[in-house]
């Protein structure tokens, strides 16, 4: 007996330092978790943490509606400020942003491990206000610029906090629907972008009202998430025990508090407490998750959905379909695409939806192939492009588009979460850049095969 109790306490000499912690935490809470099984039997409410995940949508709204609002009002843009005919200057009002959010999310997950969830919002939101305020008031193309790339600095932080703060917030039971509510909110960004710059035409100035409509629902954001809960696994991992905890009953309910926070232990044991050092995060046991987060983003941006949403108006007024009607078909597809995931999010599982949201998206892309053959008659190309397209965006917000955003702070450690989707929204931003102009690119060989193709039914 006692050589047997000599072996174990040998045993546990030799544990390191962090593993005779997570034995001394298991033999602690063990009774702990024990009554907290027992009260854990049934679901929490998901009513609880909705209003909290929508507010913090808001900023998935604005990211999409910055996306699309010069969708429609560029040529109006130009014309006012002088660029008219300038296609490297109307390229630069579109593709600043973007380099605004590579800047942005370069510091997104410090300002979401240092600040918190809730100020990293705000802090989204303020250079959102600024710029659509600078936009909507220049009288110049450098204002034009400066704006859109505060715009963009704000819309590089949203979608790391979005991510981080919906995944902490919500029930498991219902994780995957509230993640699909970002890509949902994305979507209706971008319609409300394209139906209110449908006036554009008719209205002088009416560009301006776009960008400063932007204004309403980022000083919503500022304001309300001051009312909002703070995520229990930031401040957990402040040190901050007893607010994690009211925040958990503020989200969960009170019954589930207790088996909330054993949930919360586990995931946080064997994290170290020192901060994350950058290089952490490209080699060694951080390094294989990192590279799969950042392989979903660059697979998500390379699919060439840019090219979709910046130049859907064009495409389809090349091929006979009025700008309106496209941005509503645009629009309603990549809806109705974001609805059925949010309902099969929780279903099928994540790995399910990408499989299927990929191949979606090559049997499109070959619809589009078939469009461009010169043995397809004329009509038949039309119909077959625009199809083609449709089904394409309908496809990628099956899963390619919610995705990666829920899936990734899910499988990334407590320690380097914020931090590492930081890192992966890099290739987001980084692949942007040139996915734009790649998209450019495209869309100029679409609108000349398109203009020749809807020449040939006018004459048929």
């Amino acid at each position: 007996m006692w050589e047997r109790e000599g072996r174990a306490f040998s045993m546990y000499k030799r544990m390191p330092s962090r593993d005779r912690s997570d034995v001394m935490d298991v033999e602690e809470n063990s009774a702990f978790s024990q009554d907290s099984m027992d009260v854990e039997t049934t679901n929490p409410s998901m009513w609880l943490s909705f209003p909290h995940v929508v507010v913090g949508t808001l900023s998935s709204f604005l990211f999409g509606y910055h996306l699309g609002v010069v969708n429609e009002p560029l040529e109006s843009i130009s014309l006012d400020l002088g660029f008219t005919g300038n296609t490297l200057a109307e390229g630069l009002v579109v593709s600043t942003c973007l380099g605004g959010a590579l800047i942005g999310s370069l510091f997104s997950g410090w300002i979401a491990d240092g600040v918190g969830r809730r100020r990293a919002f705000q802090l989204c939101a303020l250079p959102m206000i600024i710029g659509a305020s600078t936009s909507a008031t220049t009288k110049t193309l450098a204002g034009m610029l400066i704006g859109r790339f505060l715009v963009g600095t704000g819309m590089g932080i949203g979608p790391s906090a979005v991510a981080l703060y919906v995944t902490e917030v919500s029930p498991a039971s219902v994780r995957g629907t509230y993640g699909s509510f970002i890509q949902i909110a994305t979507c209706l960004g971008l319609m409300v972008a394209l139906f209110i710059g449908i006036p554009v035409k008719e209205i002088a100035g009416w560009w301006r009202i776009c960008f400063w409509v932007s204004t309403i629902p980022a000083g919503f954001l500022v304001v309300a998430m001051m009312f909002c809960a703070e995520s229990p696994h930031w401040l957990y991992k402040q040190g901050r025990i007893a607010e994690a905890e009211a925040e958990f009953e503020r989200l969960l309910g009170g019954s589930h508090v207790k088996y909330a926070m054993v949930e919360l232990a586990k995931l946080d044991r064997g994290d170290d407490a020192d901060t994350v050092k950058l290089s952490e995060l490209f080699y060694g046991r951080h390094f294989r998750v990192v590279y799969i987060g950042s392989t979903l983003f660059a697979l998500q941006q390379l699919s060439g959905i840019n090219a979709v949403f910046y130049f859907s108006s064009s495409v389809f007024k090349s091929a006979g379909v009025p700008s309106d009607v496209a941005n509503a078909f645009i629009g309603v597809a990549n809806l109705s695409g974001s609805i059925i995931a949010m309902l099969l999010m929780d279903k099928l599982g994540r790995k399910m939806l990408l499989l299927w949201s990929f191949f979606g998206m090559a049997i499109s892309m070959l619809v589009q192939v078939a469009a461009a053959n010169t043995f397809v008659s004329g009509s038949a190309s039309l119909y077959l492009s625009v199809g083609g397209m449709l089904m394409f965006v309908l496809t990628f917000a099956l899963g390619a588009g919610p995705v990666p955003s829920l899936l990734l702070p899910e499988i990334f450690p407590s320690r380097i979460r914020a931090k590492a989707m930081a890192i992966c929204n890099q290739f987001l931003r980084w692949l942007a850049l040139p996915a734009f102009a790649r998209a450019t690119w495209t869309a100029t060989l679409i609108l000349d095969v398109r203009k020749r193709l809807y020449d040939g039914c006018s004459l048929c």
